[in-house]
């Protein structure tokens, strides 16, 4: 009675700004969202408190300059939420983080003691989430060194800033920039705890819209060019629209479930129909996160060895990769459009063979209808996630490109459409609206969806 009541009372009101007024008037509901949005605060205070020895003036020099190197130090900066522009404490984000998980995942098949855990259930998802965890800790000094070492040979800090080796000075460095990591996890699992939607995905996009300002500023550079400026914003709203569109896309399979109740003496047989829901894009923005990172690294590589004066091979060589995977030229956004094809298969794959859909059905006692249990359901179900995966496959390779071909047509410099922010931005959207449209529904209210 409370949904139409609530309701009843504002007839005029749009559904989306009653959903959020219903949320707040909730207290526990009003509580989770205010935490949330502290350790949003919390989090972009971090991202503004250096580490010693920084020259501002340096790196912004550096993440402008255009070439391969400011491309993979903007990829990075990405999950830092704007931390290695300022190399913050948080300067590495939760790349770490996400780069361990990743690993895990991929190991999960092929290690049978992790495959073991992740049949365990609660506990098993636990186990593996400790050894994530453990991981990142490596992973997150090893990143800080390589990006150290690298922005101080590019010149984005002070000529022995840091020193050679594993000088005092550097390991503090390395240390609070680790300390910064495993921070942000921590705040991330609070908000999953404590607050609303996924707490890593939320530091994410938060460090994503903290950039706006900077993005609008940007804008009135091109304000001579009204019309490309327009139509950058005008394909903007198309790619979020269409990501909208494959993100909720999904093919519905469907299920039947019998089972035996043994009711006043006698056995009876009961049955249902359900749906087993497989997305068009189950593997998200992770084919992109490897895609632009295998693309990056030759050319980072290459930029050691590259001297143009040089006339020996080696040198050549490390000047045809540096010129010829440079983010501004078509061969390098062709490798990208493959590339990111070739892992939505294999990740999309990777995924639904660690959930067992088949077995999980068979042990459920549900089938499909007209398909044998075992094997044959197995091979239907993979025949099917192969199919709609390439719907989802070639989205997210036209999402990657796209960026390139807007900046062609509009021949607006200064704004960067990024996919990966965009398909970061509007999948953590989608998800807190439907944690939050679960936390209404529970207490009957009408959500955002309907």
């Amino acid at each position: 009675m409370r949904a139409t009541t609530a309701r009843a009372q504002t007839p005029g009101r749009p559904a989306l700004l009653q959903a959020l007024l219903d949320a707040f008037r909730t207290p526990d509901l009003r509580a989770r969202i205010l935490f949330t949005l502290g350790m949003l605060v919390a989090f972009r205070l971090l991202a503004h408190v250096p580490v010693v020895n920084v020259d501002p003036a340096l790196l912004a020099n550096l993440f402008n300059r255009g070439d391969a190197q400011s491309e993979l130090f903007g990829f990075l900066d990405l999950f830092s939420g704007g931390g290695l522009r300022n190399l913050s404490i948080v300067a590495l984000g939760v790349y770490p983080y996400i780069t361990a998980s990743i690993v895990i995942q991929i190991m999960t098949p092929v290690i049978p003691r992790l495959q073991a855990m992740s049949k365990e259930g609660e506990a098993g998802r636990q186990r593996l989430n400790q050894i994530t965890h453990y991981l990142m800790i490596p992973v997150a000094i090893a990143q800080a060194y390589a990006q150290l070492s690298l922005i101080q040979r590019l010149g984005g800090l002070p000529l022995g800033a840091f020193g050679g080796g594993f000088t005092l000075e550097t390991m503090a460095v390395l240390l609070s920039l680790t300390a910064g990591t495993v921070f942000l996890v921590w705040l991330g699992e609070l908000i999953t705890e404590r607050g609303i939607g996924n707490g890593v995905s939320i530091i994410i996009f938060g460090g994503i819209v903290a950039q706006f300002p900077t993005i609008l500023g940007q804008g009135f550079l091109e304000r001579n060019n009204l019309g490309g400026l327009l139509l950058l914003v005008a394909i903007g709203v198309a790619i979020v629209y269409l990501i909208v569109l494959f993100s909720e896309a999904q093919r519905r399979v469907p299920v039947q479930y019998g089972r035996s109740v043994f009711r006043g003496g006698r056995m009876y047989r009961q049955s249902g129909t359900s749906f087993l829901p497989l997305r068009v894009n189950s593997a998200g923005m992770i084919p992109l996160i490897f895609a632009f990172s295998i693309m990056i690294l030759p050319a980072t590589i290459a930029s050691y060895f590259a001297n143009p004066a040089s006339a020996s091979i080696g040198a050549r060589i490390a000047n045809f990769f540096t010129a010829s995977l440079s983010p501004q030229g078509g061969v390098y956004w062709l490798f990208v459009f493959i590339l990111v094809v070739l892992f939505t298969f294999f990740y999309t794959l990777v995924i639904f063979q660690q959930q067992n859909l088949a077995e999980n059905l068979q042990k459920n006692g549900g089938f499909v209808p007209g398909i044998r249990p075992g094997k044959p359901t197995s091979d239907y179900i993979n025949r099917i996630i192969v199919r709609i995966t390439w719907g989802g496959a070639l989205f997210l390779g036209f999402v990657a490109v796209l960026p390139y071909f807007a900046t062609l047509v509009t021949d607006v410099r200064a704004i960067q459409l990024s996919s990966a922010s965009l398909l970061i931005m509007v999948g953590v959207a989608l998800d807190t609206m439907r944690q939050i449209e679960a936390q209404l529904l529970m207490r009957n209210y009408e959500g955002f969806l309907r």
